[in-house]
């Protein structure tokens, strides 16, 4: 049986476990992967691993420092810091000049106290916390300890701000956008996010579903 990595440009909408499903049915192998979730609104670098042999290596990308490309939305906020979640106005004394958004990003610089957003996938005693937070429950869940390696300003005209960062495994973007905007005291969430690295792979090297076939999706293996 053919066995490998496969690199794929996942669209936004689509769940990662999509992406699995959709290569079980062309490659006709059960046992396929993905290292790190990306929420469906996120597009960007998923890496598969297709057969038992790669499956079991997968963990050691769940480790890799990740890169991605940003879109916050200041001036409201989110409860699930992103734009699926209820929009509410956050009442704004004055829109932030691009110098005030550069000190506050040079503040999440480094070693950095992040609390998982509410709708997530991160378990607590159990449950996952989007379970519980679609019932009403919420959950104090303790911060844990990222590291922000770089963080710039690609673009800025508010009310949006679009940032590339380098962080750690396990940080959350949506947290990230949810605190700069909290920190800049006029709320924040994510509109768009995309993954462009995970350790040295790029998604310039990824591919979109559309060129794999059940014909061709071995020439694909890395």
């Amino acid at each position: 049986m053919e066995t490998g990595f496969i690199l794929i440009n996942k669209p936004s909408g689509m769940t990662s476990h999509d992406v699995v499903d959709y290569l079980r049915k062309v490659t006709g192998i059960r046992k396929i992967g993905h290292a790190g979730t990306l929420d469906p609104m996120a597009e960007g670098l998923l890496i598969l691993g297709i057969g038992k042999k790669s499956t079991k290596k997968l963990s050691q990308f769940l480790r890799m420092d990740k890169e991605y490309v940003g879109k916050i939305k200041l001036g409201e906020v989110s409860n699930t810091y992103d734009k699926e979640g209820k929009i509410e106005k956050f009442p704004v004394k004055k829109n932030p000049s691009k110098k005030e958004v550069e000190r506050v990003l040079e503040k999440f610089k480094g070693e950095i106290l992040q609390t998982p957003p509410p709708f997530s996938a991160k378990k607590v005693k159990g449950k996952k916390l989007y379970q519980l937070a679609r019932r009403g429950i919420s959950l104090k869940v303790p911060p844990k300890k990222v590291k922000i390696q770089e963080i710039e300003i690609l673009e800025y005209r508010f009310p949006y701000l679009k940032i590339r960062v380098k962080c750690s495994s396990g940080t959350y973007i949506r947290s990230l956008a949810h605190d700069i905007g909290k920190t800049l005291e006029c709320g924040g969430y994510l509109v768009e996010l995309k993954r462009i690295k995970v350790g040295d792979f790029s998604l310039k090297k990824a591919h979109s579903l559309s060129e794999i076939t059940k014909e061709n999706w071995q020439k694909f293996l890395l």
